[in-house]
């Protein structure tokens, strides 16, 4: 066949190549290329003879298992369009998820249906139920297993590349989830880019530790079946876990969000894990540079990977392994076929080590927000003129994505995080980014993890409170006043601390809860007035 250009050829495509290669691991089940590739076709052949067509919305809410996978891609191959559900959600939750995405068919276990019924108001999807050892099929629905067996053979619906495949909604830091539409060369451009500065190949093996459900968790299946490598499904309880997965199935590599990293830094790590391991990346939030050394330390063989990226854009930037050591602080420059600006709000270039807003260009840019037009219009707009000045009408300039998040380059072009617009602090006059209060704190060694935040305050506009976990008992706030007096500007410093002996409230993508740790300093500053 042609190289890939739908999502589901990926797959297909090392199936005729390489049919016996292991595509995929979960628990003691391997799957190979090819008869992954046969299961999401049958797939897709029951989803048609359920009634599913082309642009009809299938959830998945599932655990990481092989039926979650075949389930997403058997839905694109069906010319349809997978909304992949975050596990941990409850069922209000993915009640609003069915309903805004209209999905008309729902593949989940019989266990977590029937924590959904009876079904609200304006969610009624056809069910199909992933079979589970003791548990029967609920009423009304349809059995994955027999589904399957009786499927026909499949017909590839007409398609093109830029079809919708995926809805993935962002875990909602402002308001209710955004759904945003991702098309199949939105998915198949950022599996080749990222698979080709990982180096990634046949020999590699992935460990999908992220939810499936989030951009950079789903990214380990499309970049691990674009190089024809193996990726190795994991719900882990305990971060020991993913340290036991990685020895047993001699992963290669290893991509996860600054928690994880946290609680995986402060381990032992078995001698086979640091052998085997080619690589470990970040996403989804600053690493602390003494996590980064302490990694670096752990897996010296291993190459370090700093990311960021955006769901409306998969990923927009990465740091080279051999620049960490003169640029740490940096996110990196552009990805493989992405551009990545600074701008100012009138839209001008900013200059060298001037804050503005990161925007993003490329085929890997999302289609927008799914039935929200106003949202979408605010952050998928043409770039401006004074970076894209082609005198064409607007339908044939290049579209691109405003972050939301603020940074600035350097000389030679490398990009750092300022942080995100609606969480930078404006305190005295000046714009503050939460991100150099968290980096000060954690650097004293006192703290083992912060979020820092503005509250509202007449005087100052507002004023610097931090929540954070101690890294040591006794703690000394005292001891961590000083080193903030020592390493911060009077007007970076913190006014209100909470300590909580337990770590901080995260959304279900693994991030540090900002709003919900947002208003509990807000309750806890009141307390501290009112006394």
């Amino acid at each position: 066949m042609h190289p890939p250009f739908l999502l589901w050829h990926l797959p297909r495509y090392h199936a005729e190549r390489r049919p016996d290669a292991r595509a995929l691991t979960s628990g003691g089940e391997h799957l190979t290329y090819a008869r992954l590739a046969r299961e999401i076709e049958r797939c897709a052949a029951a989803l048609q003879a359920l009634g599913i067509r082309r642009g009809d919305r299938v959830a998945v809410w599932l655990d990481k298992r092989p039926e979650t996978v075949i389930a997403c891609f058997g839905a694109a191959a069906a010319g349809a369009i997978f909304v992949p559900i975050n596990p941990l959600l409850k069922a209000e939750q993915v009640h609003y998820l069915l309903r805004d995405s209209g999905a008309r068919c729902l593949v989940s276990a019989p266990t977590r249906l029937r924590t959904l019924l009876p079904w609200p108001e304006g969610v009624a999807p056809g069910v199909l139920a992933v079979d589970e050892p003791g548990q029967g099929v609920p009423p009304d629905a349809h059995s994955w297993r027999e589904c399957l067996a009786q499927a026909g053979a499949f017909a590839a619906p007409p398609a093109t590349e830029n079809d919708v495949a995926a809805i993935l909604y962002t875990s909602g830091s402002t308001g209710r989830p955004k759904g945003v539409v991702l098309s199949h060369r939105n998915l198949v451009a950022g599996a080749q880019s990222v698979a080709s500065y990982l180096e990634n190949s046949p020999e590699d093996v992935l460990l999908a530790a992220l939810p499936l459900s989030f951009d950079a968790g789903f990214s380990q299946l499309t970049t691990a079946f674009c190089a024809g490598a193996r990726v190795v499904l994991l719900n882990y309880l305990l971060p020991v876990d993913v340290l036991r997965t990685m020895e047993r199935e001699r992963v290669t590599g290893l991509t996860a969000v600054p928690p994880l990293w946290v609680a995986l830094a402060e381990l032992d790590w078995p001698a086979p894990v640091a052998a085997h391991l080619r690589y470990f990346a970040n996403t989804g939030g600053k690493l602390p540079r003494r996590v980064l050394e302490r990694l670096r330390a752990l897996a010296p063989q291993a190459k370090p990977y700093l990311m960021y990226g955006l769901t409306e854009a998969f990923r927009a930037t990465y740091l080279p392994p051999e620049e960490i050591d003169r640029r740490p602080d940096s996110i990196g420059r552009a990805i493989p076929n992405a551009e990545v600006f600074v701008l100012r709000e009138d839209g001008t270039p900013c200059a060298p080590r001037e804050v503005g807003e990161i925007v993003q260009s490329g085929p890997l840019v999302a289609q927008g927000y799914w039935n929200d037009p106003e949202r979408t219009a605010e952050r998928f707009r043409p770039l401006p003129p004074a970076v894209d000045p082609r005198p064409s009408p607007v339908p044939a300039r290049e579209w691109a994505v405003y972050s939301g998040d603020y940074g600035w380059l350097d000389e030679e072009g490398y990009l750092y995080f300022a942080g995100r617009r609606d969480e930078m602090i404006k305190t005295s006059g000046y714009r503050v980014s939460p991100t150099e209060i968290e980096e000060a704190l954690i650097a004293s060694g006192l703290v083992r993890e912060c979020c820092a935040c503005g509250l509202e305050d007449e005087r100052l506009g507002q004023i610097i409170a931090v929540a954070l976990q101690p890294a040591v008992e006794p703690f000394d706030l005292e001891a961590l006043r000083r080193h903030c007096r020592q390493h911060l500007p009077p007007y970076q410093m913190p006014q209100v601390f909470l300590l909580s002996d337990q770590p901080l409230p995260r959304n279900p993508n693994g991030k540090l809860d900002r709003p919900a740790i947002r208003e509990r300093l807000a309750r806890y500053a009141k307390t501290q007035t009112q006394v």
